[in-house]
């Protein structure tokens, strides 16, 4: 189960496994479940999270498009190298934010 954690002007969710196939529905209706309590942003931490595949690329880019119908921005942070070097390939990055972890 992904830990949520809500601020003040966003909400941060740091999920405790990779974001693949077998794990997808339930980010999915973490992220959904979060994106719904929250006003603001919402940033996706991904600390520790070694592996997104292609239906984890899916959820992604779903919350990202749930969040813009409402003016609303998705980041993705703490991304692994490989991870990071995916979604800047895929030109994920130009849709929304995604930093690297230091």
């Amino acid at each position: 189960m992904s830990e949520i954690v809500n601020k003040a002007d966003h909400t941060i969710i740091r999920p405790d496994m990779d974001i693949v196939a077998s794990t997808a529905e339930t980010f999915k209706a973490e992220i959904l479940s979060a994106i719904d309590s929250s006003r603001d942003e919402v940033v996706i931490d991904l600390t520790g999270v070694e592996m997104v595949d292609s239906v984890g690329i899916g959820v992604i880019i779903a919350a990202h498009n749930t969040l813009s119908q409402s003016g609303r921005k998705l980041q993705v942070v703490n991304v692994t190298e490989d991870i990071y070097n995916l979604f800047t390939t895929m030109r994920l990055n130009r849709r929304f934010t995604v930093k690297p972890a230091d």
